[in-house]
C-alpha cells in the first residue's frame, strides 16, 4: 500500500513540472491541473464556508483563514438577528402560549412543547430569545428555526371531514343518531370506567367513574371482570345510545398484550349488558351500543402526534371554563359538576378517564353535526 502511494505521488508530480503527458494531466495543457473546489463549514458560525481546492492546498488555506479576522457569529445572542417587533411577538406566544397552540408551531409538537411550558413555569418567562436555547431540546439552530415558524407560520391544508362511518362502528343509519336526544359516552381504563351523559343540547346531564379492582388482576377470571363491570353498568343512566371508546392499540407491540386482552375483555361484556338481549325478528331497530374510533376523537381535537393520542386535560378545562364565560360554550357543565371535577385534570389527579369521555361525547355531536351538514 505504501509502495503504490508514494509510486502515485511521483507519477502526479512528474506529470505536473516536465509537461509531458501523464495519469492525470491533460496533453494539451503544460500548467497545474484544475481541481475541483470543495468546501470545509465553518466550525464557528456554521454558515460561511471556507473553499479547499485540494489536500495538498488545505494547510495554506487553513493558515491564512485562521490569520484573519475570526468568526464573531456564534458570539452574536439571537436577539440581534430580530428586530423588537419580531422578538416581542415570538416571546409573547412562547410565554403565553398553551402546549396545544406551541404544537402548531414548526419542531415545536410533542415533548419540545411540554419542554417549553415546564421551563417558563420554574424559571418564569422568557426575558430574552438567547434564553430559550436552555430548554432541553431547543438549541440554537433548533431554536432559529422555531423563531422563523412563529413569524412566518405555514399554512396547514385542512384535511376533508372525517366521515361518520370512519368513527362510529357498526354503521348505522345517519337518521337514527340525529334522532337521538342523548348518549352515554364510556372510556375504560386500567381501572376504571368513567362515562359522560350529555343531551342533544350540548349540556351535560352525568359525569363520574367507578373504580374496577378486580380489573388487571390475576387471569382476567371473568367472575370478577362481570362483577365489576355489571356494577359500573348499573349505575348507568338510560339514553337512546351508548358509546364505547374504541382503543387503537398497536398488535405488534406485544407487551402491550394484557392491556389489549382487557380492554376487549370489558368491551364485550359492556356490549353484552347494555344490548337488549331479544329484540323482535327482522325488526328494523338501531343498536343500541356503539364504539367510537379514539384515533378520531384525537384528530378531531388536535391531540394526534404521529399515531399516539397525547393528553385532553387542557382542552377539558378550557371547555369547564367557557361554560362559566360565554354565553353560548362548546359544551354546558353544570355548577356541581364544575365544583366537583375543578381540580380533577391536572397531573396525578388520575382524570383522564372522565376527560376522555366527555371529549368523547363532544366529538360525536359535532362529527355528527359536520357530516350531515
Amino acid at each position: 500500500m505504501w509502495f503504490a502511494r508514494r509510486f502515485l505521488s511521483s507519477v502526479v508530480y512528474r506529470s505536473q513540472y516536465s509537461c509531458q503527458p501523464g495519469l492525470f494531466l491533460r496533453p494539451q495543457q503544460c500548467s497545474l491541473p484544475e481541481l475541483e473546489l470543495r468546501y470545509l463549514q465553518c466550525t464557528c458560525c456554521w454558515r460561511s464556508r471556507v473553499p479547499v481546492a485540494g489536500f495538498e492546498t488545505l494547510d495554506a488555506v487553513l493558515t491564512s483563514t485562521s490569520n484573519s479576522t475570526p468568526c464573531k457569529e456564534d458570539n452574536r445572542p439571537l436577539d440581534e438577528f430580530y428586530t423588537s417587533a419580531q422578538r416581542d411577538v415570538i416571546l409573547q406566544l412562547l410565554n403565553n402560549a398553551a402546549p396545544s397552540e406551541l404544537a402548531g408551531v414548526k419542531l415545536l409538537r410533542g415533548r419540545k412543547s411540554l419542554n417549553i411550558v415546564e421551563y417558563r413555569t420554574k424559571n418564569g418567562p422568557f426575558k430574552t430569545l438567547e434564553s430559550v436555547v436552555n430548554v432541553p431540546l431547543l438549541k440554537h439552530k433548533s431554536a432559529v428555526t422555531v423563531f422563523n415558524s412563529i413569524l412566518n407560520p405555514v399554512k396547514m391544508v385542512k384535511k376533508g371531514r372525517i366521515q361518520l362511518a370512519k368513527f362510529i362502528r357498526p354503521e348505522v343509519d345517519r337518521s337514527w343518531l340525529e334522532d337521538a336526544s342523548s348518549i352515554v359516552s364510556l372510556v375504560c381504563g386500567t381501572n376504571k370506567i368513567a362515562w359522560t351523559h350529555v343531551n342533544r343540547g350540548m349540556t351535560v346531564l352525568d359525569w363520574q367513574q367507578l373504580e374496577c379492582p378486580n380489573f388487571l388482576k390475576g387471569t382476567y377470571m371473568a367472575s370478577t371482570y362481570l362483577s365489576d363491570v355489571s356494577t359500573v353498568v348499573s349505575h348507568l343512566p338510560s339514553a337512546d345510545f351508548y358509546i364505547i371508546e374504541k382503543s387503537s392499540i398497536s398488535v405488534q407491540n406485544t407487551t402491550l398484550f394484557p392491556v389489549m386482552a382487557h380492554m376487549r375483555t370489558v368491551e364485550a361484556m359492556l356490549f353484552a349488558l347494555l344490548e337488549p338481549r331479544n329484540p323482535p325478528p327482522k325488526a328494523n331497530i338501531p343498536p343500541r351500543v356503539l364504539n367510537m374510533m379514539r384515533s378520531a376523537v384525537g384528530r378531531h381535537f388536535g391531540l394526534m402526534v404521529g399515531e399516539s393520542r397525547t393528553s385532553g386535560a387542557q382542552m377539558v378545562r378550557k371547555m369547564m371554563t367557557e361554560s362559566v364565560t360565554q354565553k353560548i360554550p362548546r359544551i354546558n357543565v353544570p355548577p356541581d359538576l364544575l365544583v366537583k371535577y375543578r381540580n380533577s385534570f391536572k397531573i396525578g389527579r388520575g382524570g383522564e378517564e372522565l376527560c376522555d369521555a366527555l371529549l368523547q361525547a363532544v366529538a360525536f355531536y359535532e362529527l355528527l353535526n359536520e357530516s350531515s351538514s
